[in-house]
């Protein structure tokens, strides 16, 4: 299986893209939706509509995790604001507006104030995920916001997430590296739906610890081109087996916080 990266086109706004910061008095209309409005698209996918207000100046990554009350307002999950029987589900980050370069967006900063977003509740999603095991089954809240995991067996006090799974615990690829480079090149099982992802960790020869996905390239078609490594390359390497943790392949079921663990 592989990501959602389409929503069904929608009359008015752009259902693709952030909107806001909204000011009142400002004459920028805002919402452009009823809150809680859904809009679906391939792979099974639902977004809804929901409001988001920011304190501060705060990045949103293709993959965070959400809760949102029954006014549609949302917030980043952690396990301490996380509250029983709020539904959740990911920033569809992946699926804004296309760049210059063809694909999608990537992280987004905004600055504080009130905000309108699309959150992925259903479908397969990328999601910011640690700890990951070969379970994949027990999905729960952590104490970094946006950040869920999926450890062996539930973790006392954590908020546990009902309607979720996980493809695998890591994702592998191949690709080229240039000593002193922070491009990959020559990509080798590597798409636009299937991954890997931006934000996600990744390994191999040549590639130091510590290292992210930090943006990827696309062709005006999509296709994957290259992508740019958050530290340079430490030698040259051809066809490099690389693994990618921690941004996984999610199947969304309509997941909501069920419990206290």
């Amino acid at each position: 299986m592989t990501i959602a990266t389409s929503q069904t086109d929608r009359l008015g706004a752009n259902p693709f893209v952030v909107e806001g910061p909204i000011v009142a008095g400002s004459g920028i209309p805002g919402p452009n939706f009823a809150l809680g409005s859904v809009a679906g698209g391939n792979k099974e996918s639902e977004w809804v509509y929901c409001k988001l207000v920011l304190a501060s100046t705060t990045t949103l990554q293709p993959g965070q995790w959400f809760q949102w009350d029954r006014d549609y307002t949302a917030s980043l999950l952690t396990t301490a604001a996380a509250v029983v029987g709020n539904r959740c589900g990911v920033f569809a980050g992946a699926n804004q507006a296309p760049t210059q370069s063809g694909g999608p967006a990537q992280a987004i900063s905004l600055a504080a104030g009130t905000y309108y977003i699309w959150i992925q509740r259903n479908g397969e999603a990328p999601a910011l995920v640690t700890t990951a095991t070969a379970a994949l089954v027990v999905a729960e809240t952590t104490a970094t916001a946006g950040l869920a995991t999926a450890p062996a067996s539930p973790t006392a006090s954590s908020k546990a997430i009902q309607g979720v799974n996980f493809t695998a615990a890591n994702q592998t690829f191949t690709a080229t590296t240039v000593n002193g480079s922070a491009v990959l090149s020559a990509l080798g099982s590597v798409t636009l739906e299937g991954g890997p992802f931006i934000g996600a960790a990744i390994s191999g020869t040549g590639i130091p610890a510590s290292t992210t996905i930090s943006s990827i390239t696309y062709s005006p078609s999509g296709v994957v081109q290259s992508i740019t490594m958050s530290a340079n390359a430490t030698a040259n390497g051809t066809g490099i087996t690389v693994t990618a943790t921690g941004v996984l392949e999610a199947t969304l079921m309509r997941p909501y916080l069920s419990k206290v663990n």
